[in-house]
Protein backbone atom coordinates (compact mmCIF):
# COMPACT_ATOMS: atom_id res chain seq x y z
CA UNK A 1 0.00 0.00 0.00
CA UNK A 2 1.52 3.07 -1.14
CA UNK A 3 0.49 6.43 0.84
CA UNK A 4 0.11 9.73 -1.33
CA UNK A 5 -0.52 13.20 -0.08
CA UNK A 6 -3.77 13.13 -1.96
CA UNK A 7 -4.66 9.72 0.13
CA UNK A 8 -3.88 11.20 3.07
CA UNK A 9 -5.69 14.24 2.02
CA UNK A 10 -8.95 12.66 1.48
CA UNK A 11 -8.87 11.16 5.00
CA UNK A 12 -8.39 14.09 5.94
CA UNK A 13 -11.51 15.73 5.43
CA UNK A 14 -13.47 12.02 6.35
CA UNK A 15 -15.23 11.25 10.03
CA UNK A 16 -17.15 8.84 11.21
CA UNK A 17 -20.55 8.88 9.86
CA UNK A 18 -22.74 6.25 12.30
CA UNK A 19 -21.28 8.28 15.51
CA UNK A 20 -21.68 11.79 14.06
CA UNK A 21 -25.40 11.05 12.87
CA UNK A 22 -25.75 9.78 16.47
CA UNK A 23 -24.97 12.52 18.32
CA UNK A 24 -26.29 15.26 15.95
CA UNK A 25 -29.40 13.36 16.60
CA UNK A 26 -29.12 13.64 20.29
CA UNK A 27 -28.27 17.40 20.03
CA UNK A 28 -31.24 18.20 18.10
CA UNK A 29 -33.51 16.93 20.09
CA UNK A 30 -31.93 17.64 23.73
CA UNK A 31 -31.66 14.16 24.91
CA UNK A 32 -27.63 13.86 25.36
CA UNK A 33 -28.36 15.19 29.18
CA UNK A 34 -30.47 11.84 29.61
CA UNK A 35 -28.10 9.93 27.22
CA UNK A 36 -24.74 10.94 29.58
CA UNK A 37 -27.24 10.21 32.80
CA UNK A 38 -27.90 6.60 31.69
CA UNK A 39 -24.75 5.70 30.10
CA UNK A 40 -22.53 5.90 33.44
CA UNK A 41 -24.47 2.87 34.46
CA UNK A 42 -23.98 1.16 30.95
CA UNK A 43 -20.75 0.30 31.87
CA UNK A 44 -20.63 -3.97 31.36
CA UNK A 45 -21.22 -5.81 27.63
CA UNK A 46 -24.27 -7.76 27.49
CA UNK A 47 -26.16 -5.74 30.33
CA UNK A 48 -29.73 -4.71 29.98
CA UNK A 49 -30.21 -0.97 28.63
CA UNK A 50 -31.62 1.34 31.33
CA UNK A 51 -34.99 2.28 30.55
CA UNK A 52 -35.43 5.83 29.48
CA UNK A 53 -32.15 5.82 26.85
CA UNK A 54 -33.20 7.27 23.90
CA UNK A 55 -34.05 5.64 20.59
CA UNK A 56 -31.11 6.73 18.69
CA UNK A 57 -28.96 5.73 21.47
CA UNK A 58 -29.92 2.41 21.84
CA UNK A 59 -29.91 1.76 17.68
CA UNK A 60 -26.07 3.05 17.98
CA UNK A 61 -25.58 0.66 20.87
CA UNK A 62 -26.95 -2.27 19.11
CA UNK A 63 -25.54 -1.34 16.07
CA UNK A 64 -21.57 -1.20 17.89
CA UNK A 65 -21.84 -3.85 20.35
CA UNK A 66 -19.98 -6.83 18.77
CA UNK A 67 -16.74 -6.69 17.47
CA UNK A 68 -15.62 -6.92 13.19
CA UNK A 69 -16.55 -10.18 12.00
CA UNK A 70 -12.41 -10.46 10.86
CA UNK A 71 -11.34 -10.70 13.93
CA UNK A 72 -8.67 -13.43 15.01
CA UNK A 73 -9.46 -14.60 18.08
CA UNK A 74 -5.69 -16.75 17.89
CA UNK A 75 -3.91 -13.31 17.36
CA UNK A 76 -6.00 -11.48 19.91
CA UNK A 77 -4.88 -14.51 22.97
CA UNK A 78 -1.41 -13.88 21.48
CA UNK A 79 -1.39 -10.06 21.82
CA UNK A 80 -3.39 -10.43 25.34
CA UNK A 81 0.03 -12.32 26.39
CA UNK A 82 2.18 -9.99 24.69
CA UNK A 83 0.85 -7.01 26.84
CA UNK A 84 0.99 -9.64 30.22
CA UNK A 85 4.54 -10.17 29.39
CA UNK A 86 5.26 -6.21 28.79
CA UNK A 87 2.96 -4.64 30.88
CA UNK A 88 5.20 -2.07 32.44
CA UNK A 89 7.11 -1.63 29.19
CA UNK A 90 4.17 -0.81 27.16
CA UNK A 91 2.48 1.62 30.10
CA UNK A 92 6.36 3.80 30.05
CA UNK A 93 6.16 3.85 26.41
CA UNK A 94 2.50 5.08 25.88
CA UNK A 95 2.83 7.28 29.12
CA UNK A 96 6.40 8.44 27.85
CA UNK A 97 6.85 8.45 24.36
CA UNK A 98 2.70 7.83 22.98
CA UNK A 99 1.11 10.48 24.23
CA UNK A 100 4.33 12.88 23.55
CA UNK A 101 3.97 12.42 20.12
CA UNK A 102 0.13 13.65 20.08
CA UNK A 103 1.23 16.87 21.28
CA UNK A 104 4.27 17.27 19.15
CA UNK A 105 1.08 17.18 15.97
CA UNK A 106 0.17 21.13 16.50
CA UNK A 107 -3.60 20.79 15.46
CA UNK A 108 -4.02 17.98 17.80
CA UNK A 109 -2.51 19.76 20.32
CA UNK A 110 -5.19 22.44 19.44
CA UNK A 111 -8.27 20.53 19.76
CA UNK A 112 -7.23 19.31 22.65
CA UNK A 113 -6.99 22.84 24.19
CA UNK A 114 -9.96 23.82 22.08
CA UNK A 115 -11.87 21.14 24.23
CA UNK A 116 -10.22 22.14 27.58
CA UNK A 117 -8.35 19.17 27.66
CA UNK A 118 -5.52 20.73 28.80
CA UNK A 119 -7.14 21.25 31.99
CA UNK A 120 -7.64 17.29 32.97
CA UNK A 121 -3.89 15.71 32.41
CA UNK A 122 -4.55 13.06 34.44
CA UNK A 123 -7.91 12.20 33.57
CA UNK A 124 -6.52 12.23 29.92
CA UNK A 125 -3.71 9.46 30.85
CA UNK A 126 -6.36 7.70 33.14
CA UNK A 127 -8.62 6.71 30.77
CA UNK A 128 -5.86 5.77 28.42
CA UNK A 129 -4.13 3.56 30.51
CA UNK A 130 -7.87 1.95 31.48
CA UNK A 131 -9.37 1.56 28.10
CA UNK A 132 -5.75 -0.33 27.41
CA UNK A 133 -6.37 -2.73 30.71
CA UNK A 134 -9.75 -3.26 29.83
CA UNK A 135 -8.67 -3.93 25.79
CA UNK A 136 -6.37 -7.06 27.28
CA UNK A 137 -8.61 -8.45 29.78
CA UNK A 138 -9.24 -12.48 28.92
CA UNK A 139 -12.90 -11.57 28.68
CA UNK A 140 -12.80 -8.29 26.66
CA UNK A 141 -15.34 -9.10 24.00
CA UNK A 142 -17.16 -11.37 26.14
CA UNK A 143 -20.97 -10.60 28.22
CA UNK A 144 -19.70 -8.40 31.30
CA UNK A 145 -16.30 -7.11 29.47
CA UNK A 146 -16.17 -3.16 30.17
CA UNK A 147 -14.02 -2.77 26.98
CA UNK A 148 -17.03 -2.89 24.67
CA UNK A 149 -19.34 -0.25 26.16
CA UNK A 150 -15.41 1.93 26.53
CA UNK A 151 -14.87 1.76 23.43
CA UNK A 152 -18.61 2.59 22.54
CA UNK A 153 -18.19 5.73 24.45
CA UNK A 154 -14.95 6.83 23.53
CA UNK A 155 -16.58 6.90 19.55
CA UNK A 156 -19.52 9.18 20.43
CA UNK A 157 -17.00 11.67 22.37
CA UNK A 158 -14.64 12.06 19.48
CA UNK A 159 -18.02 12.85 17.73
CA UNK A 160 -19.56 15.09 20.41
CA UNK A 161 -16.00 17.04 19.90
CA UNK A 162 -16.56 17.44 16.14
CA UNK A 163 -20.39 18.48 16.42
CA UNK A 164 -19.22 21.01 18.89
CA UNK A 165 -16.51 22.73 17.14
CA UNK A 166 -18.40 22.67 14.00
CA UNK A 167 -21.07 24.02 14.90
CA UNK A 168 -19.54 26.57 16.57
CA UNK A 169 -17.31 27.54 14.20
CA UNK A 170 -14.17 26.71 16.39
CA UNK A 171 -11.99 24.80 13.86
CA UNK A 172 -10.50 26.14 10.85
CA UNK A 173 -11.67 22.81 8.54
CA UNK A 174 -10.03 24.56 5.40
CA UNK A 175 -6.58 24.82 7.10
CA UNK A 176 -6.62 21.80 9.82
CA UNK A 177 -9.11 19.68 7.96
CA UNK A 178 -11.91 17.79 9.61
CA UNK A 179 -11.50 17.46 13.71
CA UNK A 180 -10.28 14.07 14.70
CA UNK A 181 -10.85 12.99 11.22
CA UNK A 182 -9.56 9.22 9.71
CA UNK A 183 -6.13 10.58 9.14
CA UNK A 184 -5.91 11.19 12.85
CA UNK A 185 -7.66 8.23 13.99
CA UNK A 186 -5.49 6.58 11.98
CA UNK A 187 -2.37 8.15 13.12
CA UNK A 188 -3.23 7.87 16.76
CA UNK A 189 -3.99 4.23 16.06
CA UNK A 190 -0.09 4.27 14.72
CA UNK A 191 0.85 6.14 17.82
CA UNK A 192 -0.35 3.96 20.49
CA UNK A 193 0.77 0.43 18.29
CA UNK A 194 3.64 1.43 16.24
CA UNK A 195 4.97 4.20 18.32
CA UNK A 196 5.00 2.10 21.40
CA UNK A 197 6.90 -1.16 19.45
CA UNK A 198 9.26 1.65 18.75
CA UNK A 199 9.85 2.74 22.28
CA UNK A 200 10.14 -1.07 23.40
CA UNK A 201 12.68 -1.94 20.50
CA UNK A 202 14.98 1.21 21.60
CA UNK A 203 14.00 0.44 25.83
CA UNK A 204 16.22 -3.06 24.85
CA UNK A 205 12.48 -5.03 24.96
CA UNK A 206 12.78 -8.37 23.41
CA UNK A 207 10.43 -9.13 21.46
CA UNK A 208 9.46 -11.77 18.98
CA UNK A 209 8.07 -10.89 15.52
CA UNK A 210 4.67 -13.14 16.11
CA UNK A 211 4.47 -11.25 19.71
CA UNK A 212 4.90 -7.53 17.64
CA UNK A 213 2.41 -8.51 14.92
CA UNK A 214 -0.34 -9.54 17.65
CA UNK A 215 0.03 -6.57 19.51
CA UNK A 216 -0.49 -4.25 16.25
CA UNK A 217 -3.61 -6.67 15.01
CA UNK A 218 -5.12 -5.45 18.35
CA UNK A 219 -4.81 -1.87 17.80
CA UNK A 220 -6.43 -2.97 14.09
CA UNK A 221 -9.72 -4.10 16.34
CA UNK A 222 -9.79 -1.14 18.61
CA UNK A 223 -9.75 1.01 15.26
CA UNK A 224 -12.63 -0.70 13.61
CA UNK A 225 -14.23 -0.54 17.31
CA UNK A 226 -13.77 3.46 17.19
CA UNK A 227 -14.93 4.04 14.04
CA UNK A 228 -11.90 3.84 11.95
CA UNK A 229 -12.48 3.40 7.88
CA UNK A 230 -10.26 -0.38 8.02
CA UNK A 231 -9.82 0.24 4.05
CA UNK A 232 -7.48 3.26 4.79
CA UNK A 233 -5.77 1.32 7.54
CA UNK A 234 -2.13 -0.03 7.26
CA UNK A 235 -2.41 -4.19 7.17
CA UNK A 236 1.25 -4.88 8.05
CA UNK A 237 3.61 -3.38 10.51
CA UNK A 238 5.73 -2.46 7.11
CA UNK A 239 2.87 -0.42 5.84
CA UNK A 240 2.14 1.02 9.26
CA UNK A 241 5.85 2.22 9.32
CA UNK A 242 5.10 4.30 6.12
CA UNK A 243 1.71 5.79 7.15
CA UNK A 244 3.52 6.84 10.43
CA UNK A 245 6.35 8.75 8.69
CA UNK A 246 4.17 10.15 6.55
CA UNK A 247 1.63 11.26 9.13
CA UNK A 248 4.52 13.03 10.93
CA UNK A 249 6.27 14.37 8.39
CA UNK A 250 2.90 16.07 7.05
CA UNK A 251 2.44 17.07 10.74
CA UNK A 252 4.60 17.78 13.31
CA UNK A 253 6.12 20.46 14.90
CA UNK A 254 6.43 23.05 17.95
CA UNK A 255 3.29 24.82 19.61
CA UNK A 256 2.17 26.44 22.61
CA UNK A 257 -0.72 23.84 23.43
CA UNK A 258 1.94 20.91 22.75
CA UNK A 259 4.58 22.93 25.27
CA UNK A 260 1.80 23.40 27.62
CA UNK A 261 0.38 19.50 27.76
CA UNK A 262 3.91 17.94 27.64
CA UNK A 263 4.71 20.27 31.27
CA UNK A 264 1.17 18.97 32.52
CA UNK A 265 2.26 15.48 31.58
CA UNK A 266 5.90 15.98 33.62
CA UNK A 267 4.48 16.86 36.10
CA UNK A 268 2.06 14.64 36.59
CA UNK A 269 4.10 11.85 36.54
CA UNK A 270 6.53 14.03 38.81
CA UNK A 271 3.90 14.02 40.95
CA UNK A 272 3.31 9.85 40.83
CA UNK A 273 7.23 8.97 41.46
CA UNK A 274 7.95 9.29 45.46
CA UNK A 275 9.91 12.46 46.45
CA UNK A 276 12.06 14.37 44.17
CA UNK A 277 15.12 13.32 43.86
CA UNK A 278 13.84 10.74 40.65
CA UNK A 279 11.43 13.54 39.19
CA UNK A 280 14.29 14.09 36.70
CA UNK A 281 14.18 10.85 35.27
CA UNK A 282 10.49 12.06 33.55
CA UNK A 283 11.68 14.19 31.57
CA UNK A 284 14.56 12.40 30.72
CA UNK A 285 12.68 9.50 29.75
CA UNK A 286 10.39 11.26 27.65
CA UNK A 287 13.65 12.68 25.57
CA UNK A 288 15.16 9.57 24.69
CA UNK A 289 11.72 7.95 23.97
CA UNK A 290 10.77 10.82 21.40
CA UNK A 291 14.32 12.18 20.37
CA UNK A 292 15.70 15.61 20.79
CA UNK A 293 14.19 17.62 18.26
CA UNK A 294 10.58 16.53 19.14
CA UNK A 295 12.14 17.00 22.63
CA UNK A 296 12.68 20.30 22.01
CA UNK A 297 9.62 21.18 20.15
CA UNK A 298 7.95 20.14 23.50
CA UNK A 299 10.29 22.58 25.50
CA UNK A 300 11.17 19.06 27.75
CA UNK A 301 13.85 20.45 29.97
CA UNK A 302 17.40 18.75 29.63
CA UNK A 303 18.67 17.06 32.71
CA UNK A 304 22.11 15.38 33.98
CA UNK A 305 19.61 12.02 34.06
CA UNK A 306 19.55 12.55 29.97
CA UNK A 307 22.87 10.65 29.50
CA UNK A 308 22.23 7.96 32.91
CA UNK A 309 18.58 7.00 31.18
CA UNK A 310 20.51 5.20 27.96
CA UNK A 311 21.29 2.65 30.57
CA UNK A 312 17.88 1.26 31.26
CA UNK A 313 18.28 -0.33 28.02
CA UNK A 314 20.97 -2.43 29.79
CA UNK A 315 19.11 -2.85 33.29
CA UNK A 316 16.27 -4.14 31.44
CA UNK A 317 18.13 -6.75 29.72
CA UNK A 318 19.55 -7.80 32.96
CA UNK A 319 15.59 -8.41 34.36
CA UNK A 320 15.30 -10.55 31.05
CA UNK A 321 17.90 -12.59 31.42
CA UNK A 322 16.54 -13.56 35.25
CA UNK A 323 13.25 -14.07 33.93
CA UNK A 324 14.52 -15.94 31.29
CA UNK A 325 16.19 -18.55 33.26
CA UNK A 326 14.83 -18.34 36.77
CA UNK A 327 10.39 -19.51 36.43
CA UNK A 328 10.19 -18.03 40.20
CA UNK A 329 12.05 -15.07 38.71
CA UNK A 330 9.87 -14.87 35.64
CA UNK A 331 7.00 -14.94 38.22
CA UNK A 332 8.02 -12.21 40.78
CA UNK A 333 8.45 -9.67 37.48
CA UNK A 334 5.52 -10.17 35.84
CA UNK A 335 3.65 -9.94 39.36
CA UNK A 336 5.48 -6.74 39.86
CA UNK A 337 4.87 -5.69 36.45
CA UNK A 338 0.90 -5.94 37.19
CA UNK A 339 1.08 -4.22 40.27
CA UNK A 340 3.04 -1.11 38.90
CA UNK A 341 0.85 -1.03 36.24
CA UNK A 342 -2.50 -1.36 38.65
CA UNK A 343 -0.27 1.61 41.21
CA UNK A 344 -0.20 3.63 37.95
CA UNK A 345 -3.43 3.23 37.26
CA UNK A 346 -5.07 3.80 40.76
CA UNK A 347 -3.08 6.99 41.15
CA UNK A 348 -4.10 8.55 38.03
CA UNK A 349 -8.06 7.51 38.76
CA UNK A 350 -7.51 8.07 42.33
CA UNK A 351 -9.25 4.74 42.42
CA UNK A 352 -12.42 5.89 40.73
CA UNK A 353 -13.66 3.74 37.30
CA UNK A 354 -13.28 7.11 34.68
CA UNK A 355 -16.38 7.62 32.35
CA UNK A 356 -16.46 8.35 29.22
CA UNK A 357 -19.54 10.96 28.49
CA UNK A 358 -20.27 13.14 26.00
CA UNK A 359 -19.89 16.82 26.96
CA UNK A 360 -22.93 18.95 26.83
CA UNK A 361 -21.29 21.12 26.19
CA UNK A 362 -17.27 21.84 25.74
CA UNK A 363 -15.97 22.76 29.34
CA UNK A 364 -15.99 20.54 29.34
CA UNK A 365 -0.94 -19.77 24.65
CA UNK A 366 -0.21 -19.20 21.23
CA UNK A 367 3.33 -18.90 20.34
CA UNK A 368 4.14 -16.34 22.82
CA UNK A 369 7.29 -16.96 24.89
CA UNK A 370 8.30 -15.16 27.83
CA UNK A 371 12.05 -16.04 26.57
CA UNK A 372 13.02 -14.48 23.02
CA UNK A 373 15.81 -15.67 22.05
CA UNK A 374 18.51 -12.59 21.35
CA UNK A 375 19.00 -14.39 17.71
CA UNK A 376 15.32 -14.14 17.11
CA UNK A 377 14.30 -10.15 18.27
CA UNK A 378 11.93 -8.45 16.43
CA UNK A 379 13.75 -4.89 14.69
CA UNK A 380 10.76 -2.18 13.45
CA UNK A 381 10.87 -1.29 9.96
CA UNK A 382 13.45 1.17 8.16
CA UNK A 383 12.38 4.54 8.46
CA UNK A 384 10.45 5.36 5.07
CA UNK A 385 10.96 9.62 4.45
Amino acid sequence: MTRTEASMNTLRQASDELADATVAALFERGEVGTFNTLMRYVSTAGAPLPDGLPDVARAYLEATRVPPAWVDWGEMEKARLFFIDNNVHIATALSFAAMPACYVVPHVAKLLSATHGLKYPSKRMAETGQFTVYLMRPDAFESGSRFIPAAQKVRLLHASIRHHLLRENRWDTDALGTPICQEDMIGGQMFFSMLVLDSLHRLGIHMSTEGAEAYYYAWRVVGAMLGVDQDAVPKTLDEARQFLDLYMVRHMGPSDEGAHLTRQLIDLYEDVVPGTLLDPIVSALIRYLVGDTCADWLAVPRTPWDTLVKAVPHLLGVLETIEDHSPLGAWALDRLGHLTSVFELSSLTRGRVMHYAIPEHLKTDFGVSHAVPRTHRWTPPAATV
